[in-house]
């Protein structure tokens, strides 16, 4: 039986292999027809269960497949943006950043005519030292930000950032609101929990557990991406690659492969045990009542 109150479900829009091999391979790729069919099992399963989602969505994709992105709003799904490509904000400088988000926001909002209200950093890269994003999102006309995770990881996080959804200001008087990836504190650490790997790696009990603790004092946030229901795997050329690099990238790539057979009936077994909403959803819920503040000048 479903809990009262509404968590948050979001999908990462991108393909895995295009991205896969941009960043291992080192070979440009447009995006496979994967990334459209497994969102379509998505769609089904959302549909079937009478659940609405956020999809954050890399423009590569809404440029390759715009009749996908009109399916997903015209179901009654949100659509956010995720970026243009999947490249990180530290590997972006502010000006980039800023001419990419504008370029994405527009491409997005004329896609599927209607306003885009939010946006997630790929790889969640705003962390303190990328929190010059944020200004540029408010600056760019977005009410929210879901990309900061507050965990101290080798990859990513913004250790100390508040837990729940929260006001930031900024300068000249402009706010963003954050929603954080969820994490659960045990023994004084904040461990991730509901979202993409940690999904895919822990038993459904594991994350059912998490989610019912976290749940009390708010909203969860489950992530996931079509590629993770995707079992199949295709061969590519690692020969060009240095021996070492060519070893990273296995490793990557059979990591990725792992526990993806168990996803589908995990997200199956969360629609039947929880109650989700969309993120936009969840910030109307909130602003009914008083958001906490986070100031990350003195973060």
């Amino acid at each position: 039986m479903a809990v009262s109150r509404p968590n948050i479900l979001s999908i990462d829009v991108e393909d895995y292999w295009s991205i896969f091999s941009r960043d291992w391979l080192k070979q440009d790729a447009s995006c496979s027809a994967a990334v459209e069919k497994n969102t379509h099992w998505f769609l089904e399963v959302l549909d079937e269960y009478k659940t609405k989602a956020t999809f954050f969505t890399l423009c590569e994709v809404a440029k390759e497949f715009p009749s996908l992105i009109r399916q997903i709003a015209a179901a009654g799904h949100e659509v956010a943006s995720h970026g243009a490509s999947h490249r990180q904000l530290f590997k972006m400088t502010p000006r980039e950043f800023r001419s990419e988000l504008h370029d994405c926001h527009s491409l997005l909002t004329d896609t599927i005519s209607g306003p885009i209200r939010g946006f997630r950093a790929p790889a969640f890269s705003i962390m303190p030292d990328t929190r010059w994003a944020l200004d540029i999102l408010a600056r760019e006309g977005f009410e929210y930000d879901s990309s900061i995770y507050p965990i101290s990881g080798s990859r990513y996080g913004w250790p100390g950032f508040c837990h729940d959804i929260c006001t930031i200001p900024l300068p000249d008087n402009r706010r963003i609101i954050e929603v954080p990836m969820s994490s659960l504190t045990i023994l004084g650490k904040s461990l991730p929990v509901a979202g993409g790997g940690y999904l895919r790696h822990f038993p459904y009990l594991i994350t059912k557990c998490a989610i019912r603790r976290i749940q009390k004092t708010r909203p969860v946030v489950v992530y996931m991406h079509p590629y993770e229901i995707d079992t199949e795997d295709r061969s590519f050329d690692t020969s060009p690659l240095p021996s070492q690099q060519k070893r990273k990238a296995l490793s990557f790539h059979r990591a990725q492969l792992r526990n993806r057979s168990t996803v589908a009936a995990k997200l199956k077994h969360l629609l039947s045990d929880f109650d989700f909403t969309t993120v936009g959803g969840a910030i109307d819920a909130a602003a009914r009542q008083s958001l906490p503040v986070f100031d990350i000048e003195h973060a």
